[in-house]
């Protein structure tokens, strides 16, 4: 059997494709429930000082400040796993990915260091507690 290029590129750009829909699916699953993607954008400027603050934080892991340094990368690059133009889940990758982040982030920092970094208001702070799933 003969195998042509194109026949080899379109099932590289078809597997692809699979990878980057399974992957839609699944932030789509992950998404915080009780946070909107309205919040989470309104917070974003108190919650890249705070990623900023902890990324810099020399008292956390190693492992922590690189997942932070890469989530800030992330933000500030123009390229999102979902373009931006598409509606709704558009922008709601970026939150689900900082959500994930922050449940990581959480988990080995502990939530301490979320009140110690976070810049804005105590609403501001619950809303990202939700974000970063701790109760209350």
């Amino acid at each position: 059997m003969s195998f042509t290029w194109w026949s080899v590129l379109i099932g590289v750009a078809g597997g692809v494709l699979l990878l980057w829909m399974a992957l839609i699916v699944a932030l789509w699953i992950g998404k915080p429930d009780e946070l909107t993607v309205r919040d989470a954008m309104r917070l974003l400027p108190d919650l890249v000082r705070m990623l900023r603050r902890l990324a810099g934080d020399k008292t956390l892991s190693g492992g922590v400040r690189l997942r932070l340094w890469l989530l800030l990368a992330y933000l500030a690059l123009p390229i999102d796993l979902v373009p931006d133009f598409i509606p709704v889940i558009g922008y709601a990758d970026d939150a689900v990915i900082v959500a994930l982040a922050l449940r990581s982030v959480t988990r080995r920092a502990g939530p301490e260091a979320l009140e110690k970094h976070w810049p804005g208001t105590p609403d501001g702070l619950a809303a990202v507690r939700r974000l970063a799933g701790l109760a209350g």
